[in-house]
């Protein structure tokens, strides 16, 4: 019984292995065994704490304004806190006004350019913490040879469509945004990229494409994602448009002739 085990016990480590799923945890008795417990309760605090943990703007302003492209402005949603902003939505869509009238785009230049970036802090802002300026930097590589780039836009206590309005404001043909997405019990600090061609506000889930789970060394790293990217604006330049009717053909060579890998629409 000894041996079945220990056969056992090797069977799921090697397959615990290959995946951040929890498989074969075992169990003590009717319950887990304690380690895995504790080690769940880790996971979900983390997740928790990604979701709540301010964004340090200043700090992440620096760094991206270091890379080049600019200084960086920084927009707020209507939402007014993190609270707030995880009842509603929709007030993380929208810019803040003062109460002068003013939104808090006010202060940036239209700019004009091909690209422009917007880096959203999302529902983890560890996660463009740990991974925007690297990710931007890895862009800046793949598609500055090719387009012009407008200084990037922070914006906190914001949803993916807040950067249609940035976009709009700014004057940018595609909008690239960078987000913190949805933590889970496996990553908390997990980016996505939301890619917008001719953005405007009321554009759709359906008007952008998606490119998730960018946290290397275990997810996406960033000069895959940033070739992505490059991919999808090329195709986005000819067709005129992005969304549900654009692919991915950066990897068609690597899967078979014929094959087209797409990278789904953004939420």
């Amino acid at each position: 019984m000894g041996s079945d085990y220990a056969a056992e016990q090797r069977f799921w480590q090697e397959l615990r292995r290959t995946t951040q799923a929890r498989i074969g945890l075992g169990r003590t008795g009717d319950a887990l065994p304690t380690g895995r417990v504790l080690e769940f309760r880790a996971a979900h605090a983390a997740a928790r704490d990604a979701v709540h943990m301010p964004l340090g703007v200043a700090e992440l302003a620096e760094q991206i304004t270091g890379l080049g492209l600019g200084d960086v402005a920084h927009v707020r949603s209507r939402a007014r806190d993190r609270a707030e902003y995880l009842r509603r939505p929709d007030l993380g869509r929208v810019p803040a006004t003062s109460s002068a009238g003013e939104h808090s785009m006010s202060h940036m230049p239209h700019s004009g350019a091909e690209i422009g970036f917007v880096l959203a802090d999302g529902l983890s802002p560890r996660a463009l913490t740990d991974h925007g300026p690297a990710m931007v930097a890895a862009l800046i590589e793949e598609l500055a040879p090719r387009y012009s780039i407008a200084a990037p836009v922070i914006a906190t206590q914001a949803r993916v469509a807040l950067g249609d309005h940035i976009a709009e404001f700014m004057g940018v043909a595609t909008v690239v945004v960078l987000i913190g997405e949805r933590p889970g019990l496996s990553v908390a600090d997990s980016l996505g990229i939301y890619l917008t061609h001719l953005p405007r506000p009321g554009r759709t889930d359906a008007d952008r494409n998606c490119i998730s789970n960018i946290h290397p060394p275990d997810g996406l790293g960033y000069a895959q994602a940033a070739k992505v990217v490059a991919g999808l604006v090329s195709g986005a330049r000819l067709l005129g448009r992005s969304g549900v009717d654009l692919k991915d053909t950066s990897r068609t060579a690597a899967v078979g002739a014929g094959e087209i890998i797409s990278i789904g629409a953004g939420r």
